[in-house]
């Protein structure tokens, strides 16, 4: 087998060969073997989360009409990792009166949550670490210990500040993963699996045209469950200063900021695996799997430059407009949307030509401005009791 068709096979078997050579046991070689696969996969992702503390400050600052870092190193590249040694030398502090046992293990469980989302990422064809046939259920799963890090830390802090920071965004994550999990289900209807491999290998047609609803509900409880503006009240600078991380200091500070960081670049992969293809592109995933990993990365890298662009625009949301809008818009919105899908679906799976995308397409758009059209009507309500006034519509000129 050439080794440019499946370069983790041929390297574990070669690996594995030398290690029995030596004497080793088999199993004892595989594990081994596995061990150190996981290991470097996880050095890469550090490494490309120092990466992502550069590219967000050079976003950021583009976006408010600034430089960025540019002073240490060529491009300020070498910037992330002077911030990593500031971060290392500073005074690791513990408040009087935390729980110091929850209070150090929560930001390790906050980054370990992020990590251990990519043992399911299809990187290409070839390249994965597990294809679950229930993959959608393991992100479901693994994403339940951030919010268990976040009510850990803010708890343990012994800071009613940090506690109601954490109750803040605890609250958020709970409310807008009801309508993300409803989206992950819209896939699972078209690729008839809820394996990430399948779904990737099942989009013939990107499932973003079949349901572009469905893309961006996702991407709005996405960004909820990141905690970044605008659904970042767990930040309120006014009265919260810091949220939940308020007492951390040092690296255990640095760890809730890199995993807010790949968490975000995870979501944008994410978004890529479900709606726009995965590692697939015009059958250039097929010519090799290192060019396979970076068509997903390139996708995942606008997904997560769309989440910064929202993120530096937006204004932050009042904590009580934020879940109205979730319990109110979202959740029912995401709940219909399901159904119609189910529906269309299981009506037009066998036509064949372009009547099954045009049609989930537009009952997309149908079920858009029927929301949008209650949506407009109930502001209009609200407006009225507001002002004492009747609302009068005014004809476009």
């Amino acid at each position: 087998m050439n080794f440019w068709n499946d370069p983790l096979k041929i390297a574990a078997d070669w690996l594995v060969s030398i290690l029995t050579g030596w004497g080793m046991p088999a199993v004892a070689a595989g594990v081994l073997v596995a061990f150190l696969g996981t290991l470097l996969f996880i050095s890469l992702l550090m490494v490309l989360d120092i990466f992502l503390v550069w590219l967000e400050r050079k976003v950021v600052a583009r976006f408010q009409d600034r430089l960025g870092p540019n002073r240490v190193g060529p491009f300020g590249l070498i910037q992330p990792f002077a911030d990593i040694i500031k971060l290392m030398i500073k005074e690791d502090t513990t408040p009087a009166g935390a729980d110091r046992v929850v209070y150090n293990i929560a930001p390790m469980l906050s980054m370990m949550s992020v990590l251990i989302l990519w043992a399911i990422v299809p990187l290409a064809p070839v390249i994965f670490g597990v294809d679950l046939n229930v993959g959608l259920l393991y992100i479901v799963a693994a994403g339940a210990i951030s919010t268990l890090s976040i009510i850990m830390a803010g708890w343990s802090s012994n800071n009613k500040f940090a506690t109601i920071g954490a109750f803040r965004q605890v609250a958020v994550m709970v409310s807008f993963e009801i309508p993300m999990v409803a989206m992950l289900l819209i896939p699972t209807i078209f690729a008839r699996t809820m394996g990430m491999n399948g779904i990737v290998q099942a989009q013939n047609i990107w499932y973003v045209i079949l349901s572009p609803l469905g893309a961006l509900i996702f991407l709005i409880a996405a960004i909820a469950e990141l905690g970044r503006a605008p659904f970042d009240m767990a930040e309120g600078e006014s009265e919260l200063v810091s949220g939940y991380n308020i007492e951390y200091s040092g690296m255990k500070f640095g760890m809730f900021y890199a995993g807010e960081l790949l968490h975000a670049l995870t979501f944008g992969g994410f978004l890529a695996i479900l709606f726009f293809g995965g590692y697939r592109f015009f059958g250039l995933e097929k010519v090799s799997p290192f060019l396979a990993v970076i068509i997903l990365l390139g996708k995942a890298l606008i997904g997560y430059w769309v989440i910064m662009w929202v993120k530096y625009t937006m204004m932050r949301i009042r904590i009580d407009h934020m879940l109205a809008f979730n319990w109110k818009f979202l959740t029912p919105l995401s709940f219909v949307l399901l159904m119609v899908t189910a529906l269309m679906n299981a009506l037009l799976r066998e036509t064949s030509g372009w009547l099954y995308p045009i049609s989930m397409f537009l009952s997309n758009v149908l079920v858009a401005w029927i929301a949008l059209e209650i949506a407009r009507s109930h502001s209009r309500r609200e407006r009225a009791k507001v002002t004492g006034v009747k609302a009068v519509e005014v004809a476009p000129h």
